[in-house]
């Protein structure tokens, strides 16, 4: 039962993985035709050997030029064709190869932020490349392989039949024997290559962290650990490689010693024919030649099966990815974003990752077009998670959110997003140019749209200190540039979106003192006729803020501007005071 729905798991996935092999169809079409040409030809070269020596015994050189001549024209035609045929095959595998990536890659993309939560980015890379090679791979074997092995066969039973009916038999005696040996192994290889894909995923996972947090493996001095755990786990892969490859290996030897004994008997039987002059030498070694060739395409045939195993773990690969569930796609009825004023009304908005574990309970917020607002409290108090959901990179379990009275599940993702600029703690900076970092959300931004940005961020004169200026490439992350510096150039690329929401998650919260005058100057011209949110543990950044909420296990408890919660002397002031009194007791 199991089995079966296996199989009829793998037959949908291959009729669906089929669309991205149809679109070629006419190159399909131009292959079949030259893998035909390339196995007649192949065919035919056993009966010019034939001729050849049957023109031996006339003595007759004439018959021998001829037979020579023949035999070069096949192969040089051979090739000729098998050349083109594999030159279209290739051209047809990377486009398929580019199909699958553009969906696999597109879907990525599009998934909400729990599956990427759940998923390492190690782990889909490796999946990533893994399935989409291995499917194509599988693919291009079984399409580009079958066909010519299919024609040849056929061509070469029907001549071995005229031949001699006697020692066609006795090769047909020993050609199923290797499908036998290859569906027997089939089941072991494709549970060893689902084993390999889960080691290789669990192995670069690991690995994508350790290079991700470097600082920290440095900062702990575990270099050698983190070396020897991630070897250790290659060499487990490596072991199960060299485990199935000595597998393979036998099942290979005994396919190939079936087809030697194959011949072995046919040349014995053909011996002793020929001696008694029931057939020609040249008809033995023309049946030899046919008995040679014919175990190459029944093993490729054999193999198919092993192949498909092999694709169907691949295929559903693929299709995990591309199956997987987003519960955030956009409405059918969404629209996109256009020109918005900025309010902001959050009702009732409450938000857990699972029923366990609540994040935001009965938020109540409305923000007037313009209006700052700061979000202060505790860690884990649901700062981050209310500028996420504004952006709908979550959904509110239930509530709901609305921008100039719309809810944000009837806008389009990309434009709403488009209209938020983000500043975070720790920006992402890409290994490129100045200029293409801070057009990232533009990539049609002039020249002076992009300095303009720069100079409203404080970063044009730092900017202009660099090598080559706007065109310096900044590093991975932006290492090549200070905390401060990273963080100026993410605010020119905030601003250059000129968004009318704009949310800053303790955007000043790592930078010294220095670098947060720099930033904080860039802010403050930024954030003028924006809604803007403010995130931060440091509260010195939100006193000029026009309302501070404080929020404390997902719940606002307090709200109003610096002076008045100070006057109330609740938990923001005793926040202030926490902050403050270091500083006191030192001045003192």
């Amino acid at each position: 039962m199991e089995q079966h729905e296996s199989n009829r798991q793998w037959l949908t996935q291959a009729g669906r993985a089929l669309g991205f092999i149809s679109p070629h169809k006419g190159l399909l079409t131009a292959i079949s035709v030259l893998t035909l040409l390339v196995a007649v030809l192949g065919a035919l070269e056993p009966l010019a050997m034939k001729y050849i020596f049957d023109q031996l015994g006339t003595g007759v050189f004439t018959g021998l030029a001829v037979g020579i001549a023949m035999l070069i024209g096949l192969n040089l035609a051979r090739e000729a064709f098998g050349g083109l045929s594999n030159w279209l095959a290739w051209k047809i595998r990377l486009d398929v190869n580019q199909g699958l990536l553009e969906a696999t890659v597109t879907r990525l993309h599009h998934l909400p932020m729990t599956y990427h939560r759940e998923e390492t980015v190690g782990g889909i890379m490796t999946k990533l490349d893994r399935g989409v090679n291995g499917f194509v791979g599988a693919i291009s074997d079984i399409a580009f392989n079958v066909f010519p092995s299919v024609v040849y066969l056929v061509i070469s039973l029907f001549i071995m039949f005229n031949l001699d009916p006697t020692l066609s038999f006795i090769v047909l005696f020993f050609a199923p024997l290797p499908a036998i040996i290859g569906m027997w192994a089939a089941d072991e290889q494709t549970r060893r290559e689902r084993s390999l894909v889960d080691k290789w995923t669990r192995i670069f996972s690991r690995f994508n962290e350790v290079l991700t947090g470097i600082l920290t493996v440095k900062s702990f001095a575990t270099e050698e650990s983190e070396k020897e755990r991630f070897m250790s786990g290659v060499q487990g892969a490596n072991r199960l490689v060299l485990r199935g490859v000595g597998k393979d290996t036998g099942v290979g030897a005994a396919k190939n010693l079936i087809g030697i004994l194959a011949k072995v008997c046919a040349l014995a039987v053909g011996g002793y024919l020929v001696i008694k002059q029931e057939i020609t030498a040249g008809t033995l070694v023309a049946f030899l030649g046919y008995a040679a060739g014919l175990f190459g395409p029944v093993q490729g045939l054999t193999g198919v099966y092993q192949t498909i195993r092999k694709a169907s773990v691949s295929l559903g690969i693929i299709f995990s990815i591309i199956d997987a569930h987003d519960h955030m796609s956009d409405a059918p009825h969404a629209k996109p974003v256009k020109a918005i004023s900025g309010e902001v009304v959050f009702e009732s908005v409450s938000f857990a990752y699972n029923e366990t574990r609540p994040i935001l309970t009965g938020i109540d917020l409305c923000v007037s077009p313009g209006e700052c607002v700061a979000l202060v409290g505790p860690s884990g108090a649901g700062k981050s998670t209310i500028a996420a959901l504004l952006q709908r990179l979550h959904d509110p379990t239930s509530g709901s959110i609305r921008i100039d009275g719309v809810d944000l599940k009837d806008m389009k993702q990309r434009s709403l997003r488009e209209r938020i600029g983000v500043v975070s703690q720790d920006a992402l900076l890409f290994n490129d140019t100045v200029k293409n970092n801070i057009a990232y959300g533009r990539p049609d931004a002039g020249t002076d749209e992009i300095t303009a940005a720069a100079k409203a961020a404080n970063a044009h004169e730092f900017i202009m200190r660099l090598p080559r200026g706007y065109d310096t490439v900044i590093g991975e992350r932006g290492s090549l540039l200070s905390a401060g510096e990273r963080q100026r150039l993410s605010i020119a690329r905030a601003l250059i979106k000129d968004p009318p929401i704009l949310i800053l998650d303790e955007a000043t919260s790592s930078l010294d003192a220095q670098s947060e005058m720099f930033v904080q100057d860039a802010l403050e011209r930024v954030m003028q006729g924006r809604t803007t949110f403010i995130i931060a543990h440091r509260l010195s950044t939100v006193v000029g803020a026009d309302r501070i909420l404080v929020l404390k296990d997902g719940a606002i408890i307090e709200t109003g501007s610096h002076g008045e919660l100070l006057e109330v002397g609740g938990y923001y002031a005793t926040l202030v005071e926490c902050q403050s009194r270091g500083l006191l007791t030192a001045a003192a």
